[in-house]
Parts: C-alpha cells; sequence; structure tokens
C-alpha cells in the first residue's frame, strides 16, 4: 500500500474523573461501556477513513496551488522573453510535454448571473405570449416555461435562457425582451481548472489524469 500520513483526527472520547466518555451525537457525552461494540468499531473505522480523506484534501490543495504556481511561473517567464507586461484577464491555455504524450490545460470559466433586467424581459415575453394565445406554437411556450423556471438557490438556467434569445421572433416587444435578457447577464467572479491527461503513444487518445476518487 502507498504510504500516506493521514489527517489528525480527535477521538471523540474524554476522560472524566477517570471514567473514559464518548459524544453521543446529541451534544452529550455516554459512558463507553454503555456503548455497543460494534458502535465503538464503526467509529473508530470512520474517524480512521476521514482522516485519509482529510488529509488527501489538504493534500489536493497544496498540490493545485504548486501548480497553478508552476504554470504562472512558466507564463511569466514568457512574458519576459517577448517583453509582455505582466497582468491583464487571463485565457485559456494548452501545454504539451515535448513527445506529445503529456498535456495540461487550464481553463477559466465565467460565473454569470442576472440583473433585474430579467423581470423586465420576461413580462414583455409573458406580454407576447397572451396576446399570441393559441397561435403561438407549444415548443415556444415550454423554451419560455424552462428559461424564466428558477432552479435551486434560486438560480435560472442560462442555456435555456439563451436558447430563447436564438428563437426567430420578429415582434418588437420580444425584441426588447431579448435586449432585457442580454444586458441581464453579468461576470460576477471567475474559477480556474487546471486538467491533466496523457497517452501512450504520439497519436494515441488522450486520458484524462482524475483526482476524482469516483473516478480513481
Amino acid at each position: 500500500m502507498t504510504e500516506f500520513t493521514p489527517a489528525p483526527i480527535p477521538t471523540g472520547k474524554r476522560e472524566i474523573d477517570g471514567k473514559i466518555y464518548i459524544g453521543d451525537g446529541k451534544g452529550g457525552l455516554s459512558p463507553i461501556e454503555m456503548v455497543k461494540p460494534q458502535h465503538l468499531l464503526e467509529d473508530e473505522m470512520v474517524r480512521k477513513v476521514m482522516g485519509f480523506l482529510v488529509g488527501a484534501s489538504e493534500q489536493i490543495g497544496r498540490l493545485k496551488a504548486h501548480t497553478i504556481e508552476d504554470i504562472d511561473s512558466f507564463v511569466a517567464m514568457l512574458q519576459q522573453e517577448y517583453e509582455v507586461q505582466p497582468g491583464g484577464k487571463k485565457g485559456n491555455m494548452t501545454f504539451h510535454s515535448h513527445d506529445g504524450l503529456y498535456k495540461i490545460e487550464v481553463r477559466i470559466n465565467d460565473f454569470v448571473d442576472f440583473g433585474p433586467e430579467l423581470q423586465v424581459a420576461k413580462d414583455l415575453v409573458d406580454e407576447c405570449l397572451n396576446e399570441w394565445s393559441s397561435d403561438a406554437r407549444p415548443e415556444i411556450r415550454a423554451i419560455v416555461t424552462n428559461a424564466f423556471h428558477t432552479e435551486q438557490a434560486g438560480k435560472v438556467n442560462r442555456s435555456e435562457l439563451i436558447k430563447l434569445t436564438r428563437l426567430p421572433i420578429d415582434d418588437p416587444r420580444w425584441q426588447r425582451g431579448m435586449m432585457a435578457i442580454r444586458d441581464a447577464q453579468r461576470v460576477i467572479g471567475t474559477k480556474q481548472y487546471v486538467r491533466g491527461y496523457r497517452r501512450e503513444t504520439f497519436d494515441g487518445a488522450w486520458q484524462a489524469v482524475s483526482i476524482d476518487m469516483a473516478k480513481a
């Protein structure tokens, strides 16, 4: 088995007046002799596994920091080589090993939210649908319903809204509604993703290097 140092996990036990107690899950303490043996074994197993999981999570955090630092250092070296001032918005990048067997992809994803213009867009679209009544195709109504449906945490479906803006409808109110949807979009943050790939031969299929336990 590969050597790995787990993170320290508290035992959950306390000694009071010479007696050992363990947390009971309700904020209280139970005498350890009153706990079934299999429950104590389960507690030990959970804490042992959690030590490895927390340790791995912390190690992945350090790995990500080192990876981004190495990539940024390489990009800074290129900027210096070509006399480019550092700074500005970073874009997507791909780096390859010389033999073509390894590559690293850096992707920047924007987090987009929608402002109050979205409600204006919905009002305009509803106005159109109500006037068109039975003349409106069912598929258009379905797209509208999906587009303005609020998902968990109050989020709307961005892909459905974009699909809505691509419908070939000439009604001026509809067009104003689509403009309101576009104006409602705001980038509220970005996140950088780093993914590694490898292959056996220079013309083989790329295989992702997984650090997801479910895919390992």
